[in-house]
């Protein structure tokens, strides 16, 4: 059954967490609407916080039959009726009459089997779909694991090449930053380079939901560019961390459209950037009743789920 509680905080985030704490659930166990915007107000004055509708799915009430009625306490009040004395002339056996012969007791027929209901034909389509979009994200996940299991090898970069300009720019920004992590850089298509950083305690340079690496990325992007004959790509990555969050937003993509698919009611997703309603949408194009778009403007886009027959 669906619910929906409203709570508020400083900014959006806090709001949405605070309602988290209040039920007990993840991010990913919920969706909300945002019904109030923060305002900071002047001098003290008309300062509002920020309102949000969360929508959670919660379990359906039990409910419990009521007991019937004692039997035994109509019994134990109504008085006993007096049997009837048998008549002496009826209950002597009449001779003159013979038994009569007992017919012999036909076999009972077999009964017949319930017909089970059959299954609704948009309901069989959607299992097909989501077996589909399964097995594409098992394919997926057996692919990254083998590429975590094997130790991967860097070449230098050569002297005078991107590689070695990118090399350097990110590693002049991350002394800066305090971290000893080592960029390797590596070119993967004609205008596109990946870096991988290796060190220690890469979580900072993630950041929340990959915040701080996608600013080491803009950085990146923004620099090396200048200097650059034509547009290059640089997407950077730490601890295989880009491929970790498609698969979790697989995941989270294809709960939510089975939450659509059986309150046949559309839901709207939590703020995502650009790459991160791509893998949504990609992750949902061959799910049958399903549809997806993307609303709102940035950074507050979000990709919306929605039911269609």
């Amino acid at each position: 059954m669906e619910k929906k509680i409203i709570a508020t905080g400083k900014t959006i985030d806090l709001a949405v967490e605070a309602a988290l704490a209040q039920l007990g659930l993840t991010r990913d166990d919920i969706s909300y609407e945002v019904l109030a915007l923060p305002k900071a107000g002047f001098l003290g004055f008309g300062k509002a916080d920020a309102k949000v509708q969360v929508t959670y799915e919660a379990p359906d009430p039990v409910v419990v039959p009521d007991r019937p009625k004692s039997a035994l306490g109509s019994a134990s009040r109504s008085k006993p009726k007096a049997k009837a004395l048998p008549d002496q002339k009826s209950a002597a056996p009449k001779a003159a009459e013979a038994p009569k012969a007992e017919k012999p007791a036909e076999a009972p027929k077999a009964e017949k089997k319930p017909e089970q209901p059959k299954a609704p034909k948009a309901e069989k389509k959607a299992e097909k779909s989501e077996k589909k979009v399964e097995k594409k994200a098992e394919k997926a996940e057996k692919k990254a694991e083998k590429k975590a299991a094997a130790p991967k090898t860097y070449a230098p970069a050569e002297e005078g090449s991107v590689e070695e300009k990118i090399e350097t720019f990110i590693k002049g920004l991350l002394e800066k930053m305090g971290s000893d992590a080592v960029p390797h850089a590596w070119k993967e298509t004609d205008n596109t380079y990946k870096v991988d950083l290796v060190g220690d305690d890469l979580g900072y340079l993630i950041g929340r939901r990959g915040d701080t690496l996608d600013a080491i990325q803009h950085l990146a992007n923004y620099t090396v560019n200048r200097g650059v004959e034509g547009h290059i790509r640089i997407n950077v990555d730490a601890e295989a961390y880009r491929e970790k969050r498609e698969d979790s937003l697989r995941r989270y993509a294809r709960k939510k459209a089975q939450q659509v698919l059986k309150a046949r009611r559309r839901t709207t997703l939590e703020p995502m950037n650009a790459y991160e309603r791509h893998v949504i949408h990609a992750a949902l194009q061959d799910m049958e009743n399903i549809t997806t778009h993307s609303t709102g403007t940035e950074p507050n886009r979000r990709v919306v789920i929605e039911y269609v027959r």
